[in-house]
């Protein structure tokens, strides 16, 4: 079969290098790709948003298989253009897909179906071209009636980044006249949701489904903070680790039972079946986990750890999901071991960053076993050479079959010394709760 990956990122990466070891696929082919994908896929002459030319060369390339990775094409209903035209796509259509580009949306089907996740309102920010900065009077006088700390989010696709958390009144007036400024958010910030804050640590579990039947794969924790110790602004993450300790078995089957079961029931009886990855994105609070938003795809940089540890057949898995047959493969869980990426991005992320910067980083031979670097905004400079295109440049994951968390952090950053350029900056904390976890017991 051949197959087709969709997106440019770290995450696509890692699902092409996944790919690529199922004896099910014979050619991969990626759009648009970066430097690191292109050592694995061939390109595809036809741009991620233009479907009717994505649709015709996946035809005349025979493409069995097109995995989306990014959000926006879910939202812009790729889905359901490729199943219209008989073609084989995994992923939800963009009804289902609301369940992450409309977080009232999903705020209110959690709500219906009593879905454990914080309380909260929801506020018009203003329509049309004459939207201001500043939001709803309305808005402002909730927010400074309600207790803090408060989170005060854009309802639509922000690429991660329209989350605040907010400990001070004048925090959230100040993230609501953000998130309201349509310079800032776009058509994003068109509606705000606050919501309570939830105390906890938090999680992610994907589970590949074909609508009724799911396989949840090994959890994970991102670090969405840009500096060290969860400070600074959300980024769209800067490292994870797989698997998060606190989710244990018994915390995972409830997870399963309480989460995404009635998630799935309830897109169904709601008209909009889900297929695809559905990703919770959890906070494991004293009265049980609590959803704290969904992604409708893989995460990033979670893929990256998540699926090294995954040893059933990915293709195998995500063909049975587009079919509506995931009970159908085998699908082993994740061996014992455990995986660190540490993300490297461009100076100034998650703001304004220059690009065009050369790497530096070892090559195929000299990459230490049980490395991997998966490209996220990388690109080809004049000369060939490898430089920035990104606010996040590249992952570096560290994976080990045996021994504690601890090791695999180690290993992470003593590949991340290996990686160079300009303006590179990392946290230096990921997985330390992890490895805390574990010191512990």
């Amino acid at each position: 079969m051949n197959v087709l990956v969709i997106g440019s990122g770290g995450r696509e990466h890692a699902l092409v290098w996944k790919l690529a070891q199922s004896p099910r696929v014979n050619r991969i082919y990626c759009t648009p790709g970066n430097p690191g994908i292109a050592a694995l896929a061939l390109p595809f002459p036809a741009e991620s948003g233009d479907f009717p030319r994505l649709i015709a060369e996946a035809r005349r390339r025979e493409i069995g298989l097109t995995v989306v990775g990014p959000e926006g094409p879910l939202a812009a209903g790729i889905v359901d253009a490729f199943r219209e035209a008989g073609l084989g796509i995994f992923g939800p259509t963009r009804r289902a897909a609301e369940l992450e580009w409309s977080k009232t949306f999903a705020k209110d089907f959690m709500k219906r179906h009593s879905i454990p996740s914080a309380s909260y309102r929801t506020f018009q920010t203003g329509e049309g071209p004459g939207r201001r900065p500043g939001g709803t009077d309305e808005a402002r006088s909730y927010i400074l009636s309600h207790p803090l700390p408060l989170v005060i989010k854009a309802d639509g696709l922000a690429a991660g980044k329209g989350v605040i958390v907010c400990l001070s009144r004048d925090e959230a007036i100040r993230a609501l006249e953000e998130i309201s400024d349509p310079s800032s958010f776009g058509d994003a910030g068109r509606r705000v949701v606050v919501e309570e804050f939830m105390e906890g640590e938090e999680a992610s579990v994907f589970a590949v489904t074909d609508g009724v039947h799911f396989v949840t794969l090994a959890s994970a924790q991102d670090h969405k903070r840009v500096f060290d110790g969860d400070t600074g602004k959300n980024t769209g993450g800067m490292g994870a680790y797989a698997p998060a300790p606190r989710v244990t078995a018994s915390l995972q089957a409830d997870i399963e039972e309480k989460i995404i079961g009635p998630t799935l029931r309830g897109m169904a009886d709601e008209g909009r079946p889900y297929s695809g990855c559905l990703y919770a994105g959890l906070m494991l609070t004293a009265r049980g986990p609590k959803v704290v938003e969904y992604n409708c795809r893989f995460g990033d940089p979670e893929t990256q750890v998540v699926l090294p540890l995954y040893q059933g057949d990915l293709a195998e898995l995500l063909i049975a999901s587009a079919s509506g047959n995931v009970e159908a493969p085998a699908t082993p869980v994740p061996t014992q071991g455990s995986a660190v990426c540490v993300v490297l991005a461009s100076a100034g992320y998650p703001g304004a960053y220059e690009t065009g910067k050369p790497i530096t980083a070892p090559g195929k031979d000299e990459i230490p076993p049980g490395i991997l670097l998966f490209h996220a905004g990388t690109g080809r400079g004049p000369d060939g050479l490898l430089v920035t295109a990104g606010g996040r440049v590249i992952g570096v994951t560290a994976v080990r079959r045996g021994g504690g968390m601890a090791g695999t952090i180690a290993a992470a950053y003593d590949a991340v010394g290996r990686v160079s350029f300009e303006g590179m900056h990392f946290r230096h904390d990921i997985g330390a709760r992890a490895a805390a976890k574990a010191d512990s017991i």
